[in-house]
């Protein structure tokens, strides 16, 4: 049976550091992340991003995020591997819960989903779970 989540995260902070920069302004960077889930899910990630910036400010990621919550009164973690982008003002991705990730009352868990940001550091989540 398939379970379709949503919410809204709150990035609670944001740690980046330039890797590799270009003369024309196009980089590489890290970040660590912290972030508040609230919806469906109730809890708190960790994403790992790796970022490529454009010299016309566009970007790409991708990265992992633990993510410990609690579900339809069940309680535990999974990670999501991610594959974004930053556009126009805007961050999106799409992702896939990674197989066999899941601990605690989610040990079975599988899925995929997409975020798009807001305002303010918050993003809307939307996910497709099974096996819950």
């Amino acid at each position: 049976m398939k379970l379709q989540v949503s919410g809204v995260f709150q990035i609670t902070n944001w740690d980046e550091t330039t890797d590799i920069e270009h003369p024309d302004g196009a980089k590489q960077t890290s970040a660590s992340i912290t972030q508040m889930y609230s919806g469906d899910l109730e809890g708190v990630s960790q994403p790992k991003y790796i970022m490529c910036y454009t010299a016309d400010g566009l970007a790409v990621f991708c990265g992992y995020e633990n993510v410990e919550v609690s579900i339809n009164g069940k309680s535990g973690s999974f990670v999501l591997q991610h594959n974004g982008k930053f556009e126009n003002g805007i961050a999106s991705s799409e992702y896939i819960i990674v197989p066999n990730s899941g601990q605690g009352e989610l040990d079975s868990i599988s899925g995929k989903g997409t975020f798009t940001s807001g305002e303010k550091g918050q993003a809307q989540y939307e996910m497709e779970l099974s096996n819950l």
